[in-house]
């Protein structure tokens, strides 16, 4: 923010199109010394304003322009709830129109384009139906055509406007005044109309259909944006709820929004470490995973910091907190990730910027045509050429209307995202698909991404006069299982994998934090503990292999028996099995891959030797995480992100392309632009494949819309089409589209070598 500015974040309300975000933000920036941004996707707007200026003058002026505006974040929570609440309420009505627009105009159409059905005064029970679809039904588009009129611009919502209450009106001037209303009227299917004859037309089917058709489309558009502010909600929520203060001794439980700097606090085995701090007494296991999203718990002792709504995994800790409210880590990561969606701008709509140009062409060349047919009537006296100007300018109207151009976007995206489903894809939005075209690099989180993210038993080396790798395995397993540690874990699974029977029974059982567990297994003494923890020297095979393990980013632990070293366990993160293969793929898709990590060097390094990866990033922050996509993008790359953890959601958002993998946090789900549901790399694969394809559908979709449209408007303003023929070409056009885009269906996942 410049210096002397003061910033406010708005949410707006009443927006339709990308073109009335430009247009607030254009009205907003033309006060003195105001820089304003406005998001459609969000639906909100980011202002930095003079101190001359009040937040209420900023509100005055997106009113004045025909749109709601409140501040984000008032006292409380009570704005969220209420933006919330206001945004499920304005869902609920879009579905509630879409319903019953669809019960009521399937029958209308029937009628209309099946002769046989119109029974007599058929026409009657069309008007009855169609009425509320077009008046009510069609509400949002009229109430968004009226407001841009009053401040003189067009937009999709004017067309739609405009041309399902012309063929509204010419259907009740035909069916009131003219020949329509009679007895056993029947629609014919003649395709150009003859002199005179508009007044025995209805065209309640092309109104109804139009409005039904895009209600559809705003309601999955809407639904799609509510999930905007979900990634911010789920990271705060992470946090403790309740923390145990030490006040003289004793434990008294507040609020966390009560606790201040300084104050000593007790977290107790299974609790969330309530807010950042120094570790003042006991030793533990501290489980970072869901903000770091390292799978390896970390051992702290007095005088180590501690993160807020980490996991304490062991021992009881007392805490002195350093940081609180908006300075915790936490906090900060969610503005962080506020911050990278807030700059992200939304793709502006092929569809919208087509209309910029083609509503008013569209408009004049209705008003032209009525104009030309009427003088033409005029000059020869024909007053059955009034009817003729008046159908040529409804029939201008309804095969403009932008159906086609409307259903190009959601139809693909119903088709591709119900695909992607099906092949546990999961996309966002239409502005995600244009991202997957332009990215040149993907950059990959390590844990979670491209290794399993689960501690597991890698190798085992014994000492050749010991009692072998099966004792050693068995006695270490009976020893751990005792522990929580999650490389117990890994010790107990592997024993119980790899050797028959049941483990022998452990006695005098300790676990010594920080160091390791110790216990009497047939009467010998067997500890498994640190390398570093006062084994001495080691000889030669385990400490070789002590030292490969370390190189390679893995934990090893030394078995002993009765003091006596006689194996080394090697604990670490496995590479997945398909990691390898999946980033050939993307390589030959054109992304270079990249490693990024806040894992040591030594275990990234390992890992991307494994799979092929060139470049790595290692022991990174979230914050530095989020600095390396930025930078990568300063440099002129298009970036997509895999990653799984909290940590990874602030470079999720700011990517290009944000992909989540399904198995990690519900942060990093939100965040992110893709999910992919199996966790696996040759889901990214596919999720990049189908973007691709689906956006190439949307954009063969908009192209042949546009071109019917171009095509055929003049032939209605020569007055060859009646608007009847013209809604039904209006249909097929939607057709065509609808089967284009159910293509997709046929998509099929890539081959998934596993060698």
């Amino acid at each position: 923010m410049t210096i002397g500015l003061e910033q406010v974040d708005f949410d707006i309300d009443g927006m339709t199109c990308a073109s009335c975000a430009n247009r607030i933000e254009r009205k907003l920036n033309k006060l003195d010394g105001v820089r304003a941004s406005v998001n459609y996707a969000t639906e909100q707007a980011h202002v930095e304003y003079p101190a001359t200026l009040d937040s209420a003058d900023l509100i005055t002026v997106v009113r004045d322009a025909g749109y709601g505006a409140s501040p984000v974040g008032g006292p409380g929570d009570d704005e969220h709830d209420s933006s919330d609440e206001r945004g499920d309420t304005e869902l609920d009505d879009l579905r509630q129109r879409l319903v019953v627009s669809a019960v009521l105009s399937v029958p209308v159409i029937a009628l209309a384009m099946v002769p046989a059905w119109q029974f007599t005064y058929w026409q009657w029970l069309s008007l009855t139906l169609a009425a509320p679809v077009i008046v009510w039904g069609a509400y949002p588009f009229h109430r968004a055509a009226w407001i841009n009129l009053r401040h003189g611009a067009t937009t999709m919502d004017t067309l739609v406007s405009m041309g399902t209450l012309a063929a509204f009106a010419w259907s009740l001037y035909a069916l009131f005044f003219g020949t329509a209303g009679e007895p056993g009227m029947h629609h014919g299917f003649d395709l150009i109309a003859s002199r005179g004859d508009g007044a025995a037309n209805i065209y309640l089917e092309a109104a109804a259909g139009v409005t039904t058709f895009l209600l559809a489309g705003r309601y999955f558009e809407k639904r799609a944006k509510r999930r905007a502010g979900d990634a911010l909600r789920a990271l705060l929520d992470l946090g403790a709820k309740d923390v145990a203060v030490l006040v003289d001794g004793n434990e008294r439980r507040i609020p966390v929004a009560e606790l201040a700097v300084d104050d000593v606090f007790v977290v107790r085995p299974g609790e969330k470490v309530a807010t950042d701090g120094i570790v003042v007494d006991g030793v533990s296991a501290v489980d970072a995973s869901m903000i770091t999203g390292e799978s390896v718990p970390v051992e702290v002792t007095a005088g180590d910091e501690v993160i807020g709504a980490t996991v304490n995994a062991a021992g009881r800790l007392v805490v002195r907190a350093t940081r609180v409210g908006s300075d915790t880590s936490l906090a900060q990561m969610a503005k962080m990730v506020a911050d990278a969606q807030a700059g992200k701008a939304d793709a502006q709509r092929l569809a919208d910027r087509i209309s910029a140009y083609f509503v008013p062409a569209v408009i004049t060349i209705a008003v032209a045509t009525l104009g030309f047919w009427l003088g033409s009537a005029s000059v020869a006296g024909d007053s059955g050429g009034i009817s003729v100007a008046f159908t040529a300018a409804v029939a201008v109207l309804i095969i403009a209307c932008p159906c086609a151009l409307g259903l190009a976007t959601p139809t693909a995206l119903m088709v591709g995202t119900g695909r992607g489903a099906q092949l546990g894809v999961l996309l966002k939005g239409p502005e995600v698909l244009e991202s997957t075209k332009r990215v040149d690099t993907i950059v990959l989180d390590k844990t979670g991404t491209v290794t399993t993210g689960e501690m597991t038993l890698q190798s085992m080396v014994v000492v050749a006069d010991g009692p072998g790798e099966e004792w050693a395995l068995r006695s270490a397993a009976a020893v751990e299982s005792g522990s929580e540690h999650p490389i117990g874990r890994a010790v107990v699974a592997a024993a119980e994998r790899r050797c028959a029977g049941p483990a022998p029974q452990v006695t005098e059982f300790r676990a010594v934090e920080g160091i390791g567990v110790e216990g009497i297994v047939d009467g010998a003494r067997v500890v498994v503990e640190k390398p570093s923890s006062g084994t001495g020297a080691l000889p030669e095979p385990l400490a070789a292999a002590v030292a490969e393990a370390q190189s390679g980013g893995a934990t090893a632990v030394v078995v002993s028996l009765d003091d006596r070293p006689v194996a080394v366990l090697v604990v670490g993160d496995q590479v997945k099995d398909t990691s390898d293969a999946a980033i050939t793929e993307l390589r030959r898709m054109g992304l270079t891959p990249i490693l990024l990590t806040g894992d040591n060097a030594g275990a990234a390094e390992h890992v991307a030797r494994a799979v092929g990866i060139e470049q790595v990033v290692a022991e990174v922050t979230p914050a530095q995480k989020l600095a390396t996509i930025e930078e990568l993008q300063a440099q002129g790359h298009s970036v997509a992100m895999a990653g799984d953890g909290i940590n990874d959601a602030a470079a999720l958002a700011q990517a290009d392309l944000g992909i989540a993998m399904g198995t990690g946090t519900d942060v990093a789900i939100q965040a992110g632009d893709l999910t992919v549901v199996s966790g696996d790399l040759w889901a990214v694969v596919d999720a990049i494949r189908l973007a691709r394809r689906t956006l190439a559908t949307i954009k063969g979709n908009l192209f042949w819309a546009f071109a019917y449209n171009v095509a055929a408007i003049p032939v209605a303003a020569a007055g060859l089409l009646n608007p009847m023929l013209a809604g039904a070409a209006m249909a097929l056009s939607s057709a065509f589209v609808v089967a284009n885009s159910l293509r997709l269906r046929r998509f099929r996942a890539h081959s998934r070598s596993r060698a």
